[in-house]
């Protein structure tokens, strides 16, 4: 995988990072079963082991980390996700590592997704936008908006309000 301008990319013990224009991201690695090198500008993963299936697939799964990490740091990754609501109006802020979400479903306790390290979120009306250059990050915190507003004991067809990805 060719590293692109701008960007650097070095392995420290079993470790990746990649830094550039748009942040830093450091990734574990299996260093048992995988050998990352850096050579001529270019990211070599080659396994350590005879070759099987499942040698093939952390070579796999490494060569995709190393892949979003690169893409991460030179333009990061982005999700917008919508805030839909039939009943009471919903209202959202950023306060530090987590989204407080207010007036749910007419409730009188405060709904709280956290932030993942390295993702930031943006709230705009009723569109929230989740970024930055930590592909699993922008992910996982999507999924914990999701899941902050996940409606439980009632017809999920009469009560469709939450976050839904746009």
């Amino acid at each position: 995988m060719k590293i692109p301008e701008g960007a650097s990319f070095e392995v420290r013990g079993s470790a990746m990072v990649a830094k550039g224009p748009k942040g830093e991201v450091t990734k574990e690695f299996d260093s048992r079963l995988v050998k990352i090198e850096v050579k001529d500008g270019e990211v070599v993963v080659t396994p350590l082991k005879r070759e099987c299936s499942s040698i093939k697939a952390a070579v796999g799964a490494v060569n995709s980390h190393v892949k979003n990490m690169l893409a991460g740091v030179g333009g990061e990754h982005s999700k917008k996700l919508q805030v839909v609501f039939a009943h009471f109006p919903v209202s959202m802020e950023v306060r530090g590592s987590e989204v407080v979400i207010k007036n749910f479903l007419g409730e009188k306790s405060v709904r709280r997704a956290a932030i993942v390290r390295g993702a930031k979120v943006d709230v705009k009306g009723q569109e929230v936008t989740v970024h930055g250059p930590d592909k699993e990050a922008v992910g996982q915190t999507c999924s914990n908006l999701l899941n902050a507003t996940k409606i439980t004991k009632r017809d999920e067809r009469v009560f469709q309000d939450g976050i839904y990805y746009a």
